[in-house]
């Protein structure tokens, strides 16, 4: 397959395409509108990338000039200081700082050992290794994760250095096209490998690319995030450089169309929400996540959104953009109405009637009261709520997941009231969902007989270890984002600080292990990739937010549904 030199227009020029439409304009956009109206779709990608000082930055960001909704969310995109402006670099390839302070020492350190951890094929860099630590057996943490290199491909991104998230997309985008089976079973065609690694043959003098795609993975899962991960960093890039070429190649379209084929398929589903294997996600082995899971819902829903900005209006195209329209507003409003948990919500499940039937059932989903667990009584803050882990029918997995409700707020998934309920319960629960190391991939931990149960007694994900309640210094760019489109930038300086005082030190972990994420977790790798890049993010997000434009999306205002903050579970 022969792609393009994208990035140069006929005339050789590097293609930029211009427009004044406003932030607001573009990502408040009514889904319905654009089956009628294909020119807005492409306003996402005329939009040019205006620059402003830190200072107008810095004096958005305070409390003082902070503006609100009537909700009470912060209005981060009609600020007219939040423009986006194109990533900068420095001469020595690391970002100067926009403060006039000279940065944070763990900075540069964090940049070379990124940098360590380059990928080349045929003499062009295509991606991060998992962890450069070479004090343990590889395993599979010499290749290149789709998941692992997102934050790694933001932080070049806003550093300046896109050709090397451009050459990630085209490689993967290939992998994409061979043909998969696990035994004697083809997987569809869409399926995006979890990993890939390049293989160096010193007799021939060549190289070849290796791709996973769940075949070598534990308990042999297909990675369901893959394909969103790549949709949502094709965005990234698109909306960082202002350059749409990528993005309009054919095979891009085709690959995008190919993602949405899998996930858009109609089927016995009652529910808009994609239904998955365990370890289908981060969270890559077993730990109760089948079903519907917050992780994979969320980032559904944003890769939905992303595609709808990217995918271009031709004859194969429009029909994507009529299916997304419609998922998205089945989705927004199932996750927003039965997922969302608060204080009064929390009362209401208690107090529920089981056995019901019929369309007016108040319990759609026969949860047993008694079925709820102790520790989600005093978990529950009077003031906040976040999306549950999971819920099908008599089941709900009452666990917070850290990923899934960062998204939720990114990509507005969650409503404004929400994403304030989100950032209140993180506050009110930082000793619990922070600690000493921040974030806990999940909470509260499973141990004893439920441990052995839900993980068959995984030796590796023991309570308070790795996915089942670790710490995972990699979100915290997740959180930093989250922060900033709330309005809410102190919290993300408080976990930054705290994983300052210990990251550097302990060489990078990619994790940390009990309650309150104080030791190096049993099996952690050291030099972790994506937990050097989660920093390099949060910080750079922080010194620069109008980065956050090429990761968050504007909620639209028709999916919005007619419901306060304790939503009802009525229809």
């Amino acid at each position: 397959m022969s792609i393009p030199n994208s990035d140069m227009s006929q005339n050789g020029n590097i293609r930029h395409v211009d427009s004044l439409c406003s932030v607001a304009e573009i990502e408040e956009i009514d889904f319905s509108k654009l089956l009628d109206r294909p020119s807005l779709l492409n306003m996402e990608r005329k939009r040019s990338f205006d620059e402003r000082s830190l200072s107008e930055l810095s004096v958005a960001l305070s409390p003082r000039h902070s503006s609100r909704n009537a909700d009470n969310s912060f209005k981060f995109f009609d600020h007219p200081e939040y423009v986006f402006s194109p990533s900068r670099r420095s001469l020595i390839g690391t970002p100067r700082s926009l403060t006039g302070f000279e940065p944070h020492p763990m900075v540069a350190e964090a940049w070379e050992t990124l940098r360590r951890s380059l990928v080349f094929f045929r003499g062009q860099p295509v991606g991060t290794i998992a962890a450069t630590d070479t004090s343990e057996e590889k395993l599979n943490y010499d290749q290149v994760f789709v998941r692992d290199f997102v934050p790694s491909g933001l932080a070049f991104l806003m550093n300046g250095e896109p050709e090397i998230v451009k050459n990630f997309i085209l490689k993967t985008l290939r992998l994409q096209s061979w043909e998969k089976k696990i035994d004697r079973f083809q997987l569809g065609e869409g399926v995006m490998p979890a990993s890939f690694k390049v293989l160096h043959d010193p007799v021939r003098n060549s190289e070849t690319l290796i791709a996973d795609f769940g075949e070598s993975a534990i308990g042999r899962v297909a990675p369901v995030d893959s394909g969103f991960w790549w949709i949502i960093l094709l965005r990234a890039y698109t909306k960082s450089t202002g350059d749409s070429s990528l993005a309009e190649l054919p095979e891009c379209q085709k690959g995008m169309r190919l993602i949405l084929s899998l996930c858009l398929s109609e089927g016995f589903d009652t529910f808009p929400t994609l239904l998955c294997a365990d370890g289908c996600c981060m969270i890559d082995r077993r730990m109760g996540v089948y079903g519907y899971p917050i992780e994979i819902q969320a980032l559904f829903f944003m890769a939905l959104r992303c595609a709808l900005l990217l995918l271009k209006h031709d004859d194969e195209g429009k029909e994507f953009v009529e299916r997304i329209v419609k998922r998205l507003h089945a989705l927004s409003y199932h996750m927003r109405s039965y997922f969302w948990l608060d204080f009064k919500q929390l009362n209401d499940i208690y107090r529920y009637k089981t056995e019901e039937y019929s369309h007016t059932a108040v319990n759609k989903f026969n949860v047993i009261p008694d079925s709820l667990p102790e520790w989600v009584f005093d978990f529950m803050p009077t003031r906040g709520g976040y999306f549950i882990g999971n819920i099908s029918p008599a089941r709900m997995d009452f666990r917070w997941f850290c990923l899934g409700n960062c998204i939720a707020i990114l990509s507005s998934l969650a409503t404004p009231e929400q994403s304030m309920a989100i950032m209140d319960l993180i506050e009110s629960r930082w000793e619990e969902l922070a600690g000493e190391m921040p974030l806990k991939v999940c909470y509260p931990a499973i141990e004893s007989h439920e441990w052995r149960i839900v993980t068959g007694c995984d030796p590796k994900n023991t309570r308070w270890s790795y996915h089942n309640g670790g710490s995972w210094p990699v979100l915290l760019w997740l959180l930093t984002a989250a922060c900033i489109k709330t309005g809410r930038p102190q919290i993300a300086r408080r976990a930054i600080e705290l994983a300052e005082s210990r990251l550097l030190k302990d060489n990078w972990p990619e994790y940390y292990d009990g309650k309150l994420g104080r030791y190096i977790g049993k099996q952690a790798r050291k030099f972790q990739t994506w937990s050097v890049a989660g920093y390099l993010v949060a910080k750079m997000l922080l010194e620069d937010p109008s980065h956050l434009g090429m990761i968050a999306l504007e909620e639209d205002k028709q999916m919005k549904p007619a419901m306060k903050r304790s939503n009802s579970w009525t229809c």
